[in-house]
């Protein structure tokens, strides 16, 4: 088996990364190693139980608490949002695609808890190059440190979608609109909900959208690769950068739907694990296999084909790759449906998703593999996922 930190290492000896921390199972094996720095300015390296910002790793854990909500009849795939959040009630969207944020029509129908599911609701994101994504950025949607998510999700309502919902897809903020959904539902916080349904059960005791006092020393600093400078260096602050958005440490009130959650490697294995069965390491029930077969199988019609996401600072060159080529997106994950078009490497039904700092994990129920890659790098050189894949389906 090739070695997998030599693989790792070239990233860290580049200078792309600082450090990089993983763990692979296949059914009894496991691989798992940690490598470089979590702070370069102190020159303190990786532990075994050091933090990380998982960014849009958030969005798969709120999504599973959604589906328990499915299973347990407190929710409807099919309800509308306004069922839920009248604020949206009065919601409009815009005329076209590169329409003025104004230039605003009626809409055809409510967005629904599928649509959010699978971001087909319409809603955009502050990174994307559309008039809505512009204007999410230039009110600087999420990027409080102090709001609640209430607050946050009222200020969306009243800015228009970017399509009529299920004619497009894009990545988008409907998982935020999703955990407040679960708030109005529970009449308790979305921390209350992850930790009761989710965290508590799988031992995921470091995870939260807070770090204590005691663990502050275990989080890694957060990073940005600047190509300009060929560098890494502190977030760019520049307009419609993800660097922007709110990601408080210790504010035990913030949660989002969409980021915000700080976990280890061992505590989101767990959550992984989890994926293949439905239960927890010790056999307890978490959500039936069933619906996590259904989370992860693709939910997108054909004519929302290919699926990709395009940031500000994308530069469709001849070196850019869509990730998301042969994925289709089920409730929560992307899932792969066309091996073929992911130059044959990688398993049909695989599944996961990833986080802006360049963290990724999978899940193949087929050859029993889970795999977490952790690290905190903005921006980062996405080769280091690539090789990582294609590690693990070349020597698994």
């Amino acid at each position: 088996m090739e070695n997998l930190e030599n693989i790792l290492n070239k990233y860290i000896e580049e200078g792309k990364y600082p450090g990089i921390q993983w763990k692979i199972i296949q059914k009894n094996s496991v691989n798992q190693g940690l490598l470089g720095y979590k702070n370069l300015e102190k020159r303190e390296f990786i532990e075994s139980d050091t933090l990380y910002r998982i960014w849009s790793m958030t969005k798969p854990i709120v999504s599973l608490a959604a589906m328990q909500f499915v299973e347990n009849k407190k929710l409807n795939l099919n309800d509308p949002i306004t069922y839920y959040l009248p604020e949206f009630s009065n919601l409009k969207v815009l005329k076209n695609l590169n329409s003025k944020i104004e230039d605003v029509v009626d809409l055809k129908e409510q967005p629904t808890i599928k649509n959010l599911l699978l971001h087909t609701a319409g809603f955009s994101y502050n990174f994307l190059p559309d008039p809505v994504g512009f204007e999410y950025d230039r009110i600087n949607l999420f990027g409080s440190f102090s709001s609640t998510l209430e607050e946050e999700i009222k200020l969306l309502s009243d800015l228009p979608l970017l399509f009529q919902p299920s004619t497009r897809w894009c990545y988008s903020v409907s998982t935020d609109v999703l955990g407040r959904i679960l708030e109005v539902i529970t009449g308790t916080p979305l921390q209350q909900i992850l930790n009761e349904q989710i965290f508590i059960p799988l031992e995921m005791n470091k995870t939260g959208f807070s770090v204590s006092d005691a663990n502050t020393r275990l989080l890694m600093n957060s990073y940005e690769f600047d190509p300009l400078k060929n560098k890494l260096t502190n977030h760019i602050l520049e307009p419609q950068r993800i660097g922007k958005f709110g990601h408080p440490i210790n504010n035990k009130n913030y949660a989002r739907g969409g980021h915000g959650l700080y976990s280890t490697v061992e505590d989101f294995m767990n959550f992984v694990q989890m994926l293949h069965t439905g239960k927890n390491k010790h056999g307890k029930y978490i959500i039936s296999k069933k619906l996590i077969d259904l989370m992860s199988k693709n939910h997108l019609e054909s004519k929302l084909f290919p699926i990709e996401i395009l940031n500000i600072s994308t530069k469709k060159d001849e070196n850019y790759t869509n990730d998301l080529d042969g994925y289709g997106w089920g409730f929560g994950f992307r899932t792969l449906m066309s091996p073929e078009k992911n130059n044959y490497i990688g398993n049909k039904g695989e599944f996961g998703w990833s986080g802006a700092a360049s963290t990724y994990f999978l899940v193949d129920v087929k050859k029993e593999i889970s795999a977490v890659l952790m690290t905190q790098v903005l921006n980062g050189d996405v080769s280091l996922k690539k090789d990582f894949y294609k590690f693990i389906y070349c020597n698994y």
